[in-house]
């Protein structure tokens, strides 16, 4: 009999089975297999807080197909995710499978290649309680928070709402910036830049500093004119002349936390994109047979260690030295101090193998995928090397006795900055190391006279702290010990999904529903919304998976003051409720003359009649195409599609965008529906027999997947074929970029160029 290996992800389980061969199974739990239940709270909070968990509604025939292959296996092996979460799926696999927890294999992997998979099977541990326990107090934490809190909110605001621990703050963080920029008062200032000359007539720019006594600050036009009036015919000496030389230091490797900053800087994702792609390059890519097939191209990415294996860091060494150079490596390998609360199980986001550089497999990799592997690849390797050398300048201007300065820097040693520049590393330092690299300023020598072209005195205002963003919410939410590296992205989405925070660009900003929650927690639940409290909260969890704590006194600990809390709460707010206004549009209700407003239903906003339930008008919030706007799509000659828009019942046009073709409602912008444009081929699915679908990635790159995508795991770059291979009978494909077929079977590998009169077909 075959040993069995249980993971989370079916695409994982693809991955793993291909580096254990046939005496192993490989099959997917999808996720958690056993929850508490939704329609009761499932916590006994009178006999120790004793969960009653149930199987979830639709696993039902997946757990039965488990057991059964459980029952015929040799040995069975827990190989979920590497983490709580992980960790508490696998215990509630062996309960559901009825295996004795002390007995039970249970493996991990921080990264998916063939020799640590290999590894992990040879060595197996068992289930840690104390990880699973962690979990467990999370889960109840959060369970007894919602079901208590929800019904609350129902009475006082509206049905349907639902309160959660870590999400009220993170809702109560944005409300009080939110609040901070109503308050604040704009303050005056004023600037002076000066535009000088030298003897050969070369320019420098100048900026008002102080004087001799040190650095001024200009808050009022008067004292900033009389600076102007007494430099203006006034020659400038060259006062003082400063040259240094910097060292400075690279980034440490990504944490989840940096991942996700860096990713919505330098590539625009939102943490839940980023999070997916990293997933999948977690769990496995085919990068070709050329490279090694399917591999797990980056270490474990949730995570809040910097720490690197010894192994990872020599090969990067090695590669730095051979690709850049002996200069490039540091006489010491680089060791990075993770936070005082992170937890060290894993290492740092890094590539599963360094030799595996993006461009080399950029072709098997989709546009994201790509560009994430690219920023996890740079971001590592520059972590390794050799710090970058900063030449500054700076220098002082005398003018009838105040200071201008003008200041810049060059790179005379690239060090790691050959491969990377973090986010970070484009801000200013210090007044020598500015924002303006590679700042050309004349040769000058002190005492030089500089000629005056122009003054030019300048009006500012401070400005209000910038709304949220994800990446700068993620960074404080980091910053205060709020929540874990699994827990960031849920956070975000769940506080969007609810209607507490919307976006505007990159910004988050709370609703309506957002103050009024907010306010209502802040007098009746505070600890529930501080966010000092919810990070000591996070170091109880600390303690039990440490063994130095227990679920049930964490528990017994929150609940003597939350249940307090709850029963002066339940008098307070039922007899204060809080009406929300609806937002008022100009729509006329044609029925009854009132002014339509906004709700939501379960196809997005709708213009509904006040006058609810005596009026019962409804109308879309779109209006349906007019004659200007379809004559609008006929000059510009384009395709209008065979059906209509499902929002507001208006025309579908064809359009080109930066992921390839789509179809876009013909009233855009007013209405922002779009459906994806898909062709298919003549040609079943290699792996399930449905459908190929033609897609179009970013920059118009064409691919092919399974119609049944991702249940089936079918994708590829080159395009099948009807043709079949002589040599074992499988799919032909045709090359990528090649006059050739391959057969998709890479054991095969059989080849053939194709036929010169085929080579002038269009491709699909």
């Amino acid at each position: 009999m075959a040993n069995l290996v249980i993971v989370e992800s079916p695409s994982k389980a693809g991955t793993i089975k291909g580096y254990l061969g046939s005496n192993y199974k490989v099959i997917a739990s999808k996720g958690h297999v056993r929850d508490l239940p939704k329609s009761t709270l499932g916590v006994d909070i009178e006999n120790d807080f004793e969960p009653h968990y149930i199987n979830i509604r639709g696993k039902g025939d997946l757990i039965k197909e488990i057991r059964k292959e459980a029952k015929s296996a040799t040995k069975i092996f827990l190989a979920t995710d590497p983490d709580r979460e992980g960790e508490a799926i696998s215990w509630h696999l062996a309960t559901a499978l009825n295996l004795d927890i002390s007995k039970t294999s249970r493996v991990a992997f921080n990264e998916i290649t063939k020799t640590a998979v290999k590894a992990a099977i040879k060595e197996p541990s068992t289930i840690d309680m104390n990880l699973v326990n962690a979990q467990q107090t999370r889960r109840i934490l959060d369970r007894i928070v919602g079901y208590k809190l929800s019904p609350l909110l129902w009475k006082t605001v509206k049905s349907g709402l639902s309160a959660g621990r870590v999400q009220s703050v993170a809702t109560a963080i944005i409300v009080n910036r939110e609040e901070e920029i109503k308050a604040f008062v704009p303050k005056e200032y004023w600037t002076i830049d000066a535009s000088l000359l030298t003897e050969d007539q070369k320019n420098v720019s100048a900026h008002f500093y102080g004087n001799f006594k040190g650095k001024m600050k200009l808050e009022c036009e008067e004292d900033t004119m009389n600076i102007v009036n007494a430099v203006k015919d006034k020659p400038f000496k060259v006062s003082d002349i400063k040259r240094s030389q910097k060292q400075k230091m690279p980034s440490p490797p990504f944490t989840t936390s940096t991942l996700q900053q860096e990713a919505s800087h330098k590539l625009n994702f939102q943490s839940q994109r980023t999070m997916r792609i990293a997933q999948e390059l977690y769990e496995g890519v085919n990068v070709g047979s050329e490279n090694g097939g399917v591999q797990g191209l980056i270490t474990y990415m949730r995570t809040d260690s910097l720490r690197v294996s010894s192994e990872a860091q020599t090969i990067a060494l090695d590669m730095i030295k051979e690709k850049f150079g002996e200069k490039y490596c540091p006489v010491k390998p680089r060791i990075y101090k993770s936070r005082s609360n992170s937890q060290d199980a894993h290492e740092a986001v890094r590539p599963s193998n360094v030799l595996l550089e993006p461009s080399k497999i950029k072709s098997h990799l989709s546009p994201d995928q790509f560009k994430l592997y690219k920023l996890i690849w740079d971001r590592f390797v520059a972590s390794q090397m050799q710090s970058a050398t900063i030449n500054t300048l700076t220098i002082d201007f005398d003018s009838a006795g105040y200071i201008f300065r003008t200041s810049g820097y060059t790179v005379s040693f690239a060090g790691y900055m050959a491969v990377y520049e973090a986010t970070e590393d484009t801000k200013p330092e210090t007044d020598e190391m500015n924002a303006v690299r590679d700042m050309r300023i004349p040769d000058l020598a002190k005492d030089e006279i500089l000629s005056v072209k122009i003054v030019t005195p300048a009006k500012h205002f401070t400005e209000p702290p910038a709304r949220y963003t994800e990446a700068s919410l993620i960074k404080f939410l980091e910053e205060k010990g709020i929540g874990r590296p699994s827990t960031y992205t849920p956070i975000i989405t769940t506080i969007i999904a609810r209607n507490y925070v919307k976006r505007e660009g990159k910004a988050l900003v709370p609703t309506q529903l957002g103050f009024v929650t907010t306010e209502l927690m802040q007098k009746n639940f505070p600890d529930i919304i501080d966010y000092k409290f919810t990070a000591n909260m996070e170091s109880m969890l600390d303690e039990i998976e440490n063994g130095k704590n227990t679920m049930k006194n964490i528990l017994s600990i929150f609940w003597a003051d939350f249940g307090k809390e709850l029963q002066a709460a339940e008098k307070n707010m039922e007899a204060n409720s809080v009406e929300i206004a609806a937002e008022e549009t100009d729509i006329i209700c044609e029925k009854c003359g009132s002014k339509m407003v906004i709700k939501n239903g379960r196809f997005g906003k709708f213009a509904a009649c006040p006058n609810y339930p005596t009026c019962k008008n409804t109308k879309p919030l779109v209006p349906l195409a007019t004659d200007a706007t379809a004559d609008e799509s006929k000059k510009r000659k384009e395709i209008i599609a065979d059906f209509k828009c499902e929002k507001c019942g208006a025309d579908m046009v064809l359009r080109t965008g930066k992921f390839g073709s789509f179809y876009a409602c013909v009233n855009y912008p007013t209405c922002k529906f779009t459906k994806q444009r898909v062709k298919e081929l003549d040609v079943p699915c290699p792996l399930c027999g449905s459908k190929i679908q033609v897609k179009h990635g970013k920059n118009k790159v064409i691919f092919y997947s399974c119609e049944k995508y991702p249940d089936c795991t079918f994708s590829s770059w080159d395009m099948p074929t009807a043709k079949k291979c002589p040599k074992c009978s499988g799919m032909l494909f045709r090359k990528k970029g090649k006059a050739q077929y391959v057969c998709h079977n890479e054991k095969c590998g059989y080849k053939e160029e194709i036929p010169a009169e085929e080579l002038n077909k269009p491709k699909e």
